[in-house]
């Protein structure tokens, strides 16, 4: 499978905050290790480290998103893949960082597809869905 670079940082990005987020372990050594291991150049850790900064830095309100979009889904009862996904991927969409937000989408549903169970894309793809659709009804004019 042919990975763009920013599929890269995100996967390293994810597996760093996943760690975190089970472990003890602080997310910017993890990050670090991580980084080495899959052999990501200056910048693809720049952009994994800008992604880990962000969603760290904005946890509660990335969090706050997830439980207006996942209503019947407590985020802490979220599988730690899908929660940290869906973090990344709100971190994207919310904190711009160049990527349209159907590509921020459509590469989460990659990471679920690879690193989640088998209703984690479909799961993914809905939650992210309601928070585009949202974000667009904040931003539509008459709002």
């Amino acid at each position: 499978m042919a990975t763009n670079p920013r599929r890269k940082s995100r996967a390293v990005a994810l597996q760093a905050l996943y760690e975190s987020d089970v472990s003890p372990h602080d997310p910017f050594e993890a990050l670090t290790r991580r980084s080495e291991e899959a052999s990501l150049t200056e910048e693809q850790t720049a952009f994994a480290r800008t992604l880990v900064e962000g969603v760290i830095e904005h946890r509660a309100a990335i969090d706050d998103v997830i439980r207006q979009a996942a209503t019947q889904w407590p985020v802490d009862q979220l599988s730690a893949i899908d929660r940290n996904i869906l973090r990344l991927a709100i971190r994207e969409i919310l904190m711009n960082n160049g990527a349209p937000i159907r590509a921020a989408i459509n590469e989460a549903v990659e990471l679920a597809k690879i690193y989640g169970s088998d209703s984690s894309a479909r799961f993914v793809n809905g939650v992210l869905g309601s928070v585009s659709i949202s974000l667009a009804n904040k931003t539509s004019p008459g709002n």
